[in-house]
């Protein structure tokens, strides 16, 4: 039997239109007792990464996770809700920080469900995931449609990293920081926690330098569901322009089985693929050298095709949130300006992703320049 996908069109977070395109994005998959059994413990993992209001759309929107939520208090499910966001340092005192300015906070104590902290964790083939997924029957992941400098798209399979408790994250960057090595990471933790459903919040998406403050956002108007996190990750791939199998994680999974990445073979339900006509998303740079060039010439290239973080002094505040975030130690603060030493920097990108005031941004060779990526 073929994936399938449901696409359902939401023009904007009012509560009404939000309420009727997640009940019909799950209608449209045979209803929410066909996925979740009634009654039943179910942790809802949003995409928080970092403390920033949702109206800037960074963040899983909380509207879309409060339809969410209610569509579960109808068969009578226990509902949880927590993330491990991309915080450093005082850990406890951050995600209270992050859940008070995502909106979930209030929204967990207006729908009388549990905001949780994966504080607790099990090792689970290779890494420490949330202990909440022991005590839970379902997840339900509820990631934000957004770009990513490392992973070009934050979709289905890369919204459950958040899924590693605190700042393991770390290690998993300083460890697997070539981008094959970091999809096959992203890969096992998709393998091991298996959603039993995503919801996609594609009403505001974001394109260009994403996940966080330097992309650029724009209205797409979608809400996306299925169970199949690959078959999911594959039709946004097609949506923003690009293969599914560009998208390492897409590729890495398919040829795991994991699920169905040939468009082919994904039955979308509710509006057509082919009719949204939809421009294509501005890609990060880096994603640009992995999608039209091929394979064994990056190989070749990759020495003298590079991408690195660099300062957009004017919107630094010399936070240092960008220096705790380094998994190489490769930043550091000298007076009020921030300073990389890129003989450390492996190019994981994660100092623009937690940097709360876009003042990092992307810095091409001279190669990448002159042939235009």
């Amino acid at each position: 039997m073929n994936a399938q996908v449901s696409l359902v069109r939401c023009q904007n977070y009012a509560p009404s239109f939000v309420q009727g395109s997640v009940r019909k994005a799950t209608d449209l998959l045979g209803g929410i007792t066909g996925i979740i059994k009634p009654a039943s413990r179910v942790l809802l993992k949003p995409n928080l990464l970092m403390g920033i209001e949702p109206e800037r759309g960074v963040t899983t929107h909380p509207e879309v996770v409060r339809q969410v939520i209610r569509l579960l208090k109808e068969i009578d499910c226990k509902v949880l809700v927590g993330d491990s966001p991309s915080v450093w340092g005082d850990e406890i005192e951050n995600i209270d920080r992050v859940y008070d300015l995502t909106g979930m906070k209030r929204l967990c104590a207006e729908e009388g469900v549990e905001l949780v902290r994966f504080s607790r964790r099990r090792i689970r083939r290779k890494f420490p995931l949330t202990a909440w997924l022991d005590e839970c029957d379902h997840l339900v992941s509820i990631p934000k449609f957004k770009t990513h400098n490392l992973t070009t798209l934050t979709g289905a399979i890369k919204n459950l990293f958040g899924l590693v408790c605190g700042t393991y994250k770390t290690e998993i960057h300083k460890n697997y920081f070539e981008a094959e090595d970091f999809a096959r990471a992203l890969v096992d933790i998709y393998e091991e926690a298996q959603p039993s459903l995503t919801i996609v919040d594609g009403i505001i998406a974001m394109e260009g330098e994403g996940p966080a403050t330097g992309g650029k956002l724009r209205s797409l108007g979608l809400v996306l569901a299925g169970k199949d996190a690959v078959a999911l990750d594959a039709v946004m791939a097609r949506i923003m322009g690009i293969e599914p199998m560009d998208l390492l994680t897409v590729r890495e999974a398919a040829l795991r089985g994991l699920g169905e990445a040939g468009l082919k073979r994904i039955t979308c339900l509710g509006e057509r693929l082919e009719d949204l006509k939809i421009e294509p998303f501005l890609l990060p740079p880096p994603s640009l050298l992995r999608s039209r060039i091929p394979r064994p010439v990056v190989n070749l290239a990759k020495r003298l095709i590079r991408y690195y973080p660099c300062l957009e002094a004017d919107n630094c505040v010399a936070c240092a949130t960008c220096i705790k975030a380094c998994p190489q130690n490769a930043i550091t603060l000298k007076g009020r300006r921030v300073s990389f030493n890129y003989s450390r920097c492996i190019a994981c990108f994660c100092c623009q992703e937690v940097c709360p005031h876009a003042a990092i941004k992307i810095r091409r060779s001279a190669l990448a320049r002159w042939i235009g990526l």
